[in-house]
């Protein structure tokens, strides 16, 4: 009887050691889904921190590049009025034009001074060198081409004889002394106001004025 007892004993025991050794299995089980969650949690905060750090810092890229452009814009038009204020200033001490440095067609070549300017933007600003000829003739009968030319009795002044010369300041300050400005503004009167050069001179004829 003992012995059978002894026995059950033992099953009993074994079954429990057997037990323990599954709870044990399923605790660590648990444990290691445990972590390799908080390791999968890790991996995404840092994902998540790391795109947040990239999205910021282009963003502070983005802004400083966007700040050095515009002060690159400034210099580039501080440095430009300068120019032209220098230009100016110079053409006025010496009592000659504002000199024209821009380029020039071959087209053009055949003229000089303020007409071989006029030449040169009229085509810069899209028309065809044969437009050319009645501008020169529109130009010769307002002003000579004289960027000082002056009508004393309405005031009208300068090679497109603006009236008065002060709206040539809607291009650049310089319209007394620099023949480009006052060309530049002439053009755009004409291009208004007859779509060509010579729409403006065939009016011109027709009427005398322009």
């Amino acid at each position: 009887m003992y012995l059978g007892q002894d026995r059950v004993v033992q099953a009993q025991q074994r079954s429990s050691e057997a037990s323990n050794v599954v709870q044990v299995d399923v605790d660590d089980m648990q444990l290691l889904k445990q972590r390799q969650s908080q390791h999968a949690a890790a991996r995404a905060y840092q994902r998540e921190a790391e795109g947040d750090a990239a999205e910021k810092a282009a963003a502070e890229a983005k802004s400083a590049a966007s700040k050095a452009h515009a002060l690159e814009s400034k210099a580039i038009e501080a440095k430009k009025a300068a120019t032209e204020a220098a230009a100016q200033k110079k053409a006025e001490e010496s009592g000659g034009p504002v000199a024209y440095t821009g380029p020039v067609p071959t087209s053009c070549n055949e003229y000089s001074g303020s007409r071989k300017t006029g030449c040169s933007l009229m085509i810069a600003a899209g028309f065809e060198i044969d437009q050319f000829p009645c501008l020169d003739k529109l130009w010769k009968k307002e002003s000579g081409w004289n960027y000082r030319a002056e009508n004393s009795s309405s005031g009208a002044y300068g090679i497109p004889q603006a009236l008065p010369g002060s709206k040539m300041a809607s291009v650049a300050s310089d319209w007394k002394t620099n023949p480009a400005t006052q060309i530049k503004w002439g053009l755009g009167y004409i291009e208004g106001r007859y779509d060509t050069p010579c729409g403006a001179w065939s009016h011109s004829q027709s009427t005398g004025w322009y």
